[in-house]
């Protein structure tokens, strides 16, 4: 109910339904095809991340707690979450998820990314054979997505057009075998191409 209320006062979004367990949202997300679904972890029925394959076929799904547990933003990330948030996180890094995930970019809350990239990083085996399929640009387009930049922000860094930027990510998931930034960004610290200069 706090959710909506916050994301409906947003002129741009519209909340156009609500669920009460996980095989509620699913039925709901198969009728209705929102854009982007809020998913909490913990529900009656079917949890959040029983439930999240299931829609990611429909719509981006943003997953929301409130536990800050690595393994369930692992679980979630790897299950094809489009970004993971804490329910403390405030009304703007929920408007700014849900806006993210709508224009195909991801956010997770800041005090879990970090975590996040540190645990990547020091499970990753080192093998850097998808990532050596890119090209120059493409690995420059990885690279700041692997930091967190938005697609503006690397128009503006790389002086490229929003176009250009969104046809080298589709190209970076393809060669990544990625299914959206998150797994860009956990590709490109895994393989250890964010620890050298190269």
């Amino acid at each position: 109910m706090g959710f909506s209320l916050i994301l409906d006062a947003e002129e741009t979004m519209r909340v156009i339904g609500q669920a009460a367990d996980g095989v509620e949202a699913i039925d709901l997300v198969r009728r209705k095809q929102p854009d982007v679904v809020l998913l909490d972890i913990r529900m009656p029925r079917l949890d959040g991340l029983a439930a999240l394959p299931r829609l990611t076929s429909y719509s981006k799904v943003i997953m929301v707690t409130t536990f800050d547990d690595d393994d369930y933003v692992d679980a979630a990330l790897d299950g094809g979450a489009s970004g993971f948030l804490l329910k403390d996180s405030g009304a703007d890094l929920l408007i700014a998820g849900v806006k993210a995930a709508a224009d195909g970019d991801a956010l997770i809350s800041p005090s879990l990314t970090l975590n996040l990239l540190q645990r990547r990083t020091s499970t990753a085996q080192g093998n850097s054979s998808r990532v050596d399929r890119l090209s120059q640009r493409e690995n420059d387009i990885a690279r700041l997505v692997a930091v967190g930049r938005t697609n503006q922000e690397i128009c503006a860094e790389l002086f490229i057009s929003l176009g250009t930027v969104k046809t080298h990510l589709g190209s970076i998931q393809t060669r990544l075998e990625a299914r959206n930034r998150v797994e860009i960004a956990a590709r490109m610290w895994e393989s250890g191409a964010m620890n050298t200069g190269g």
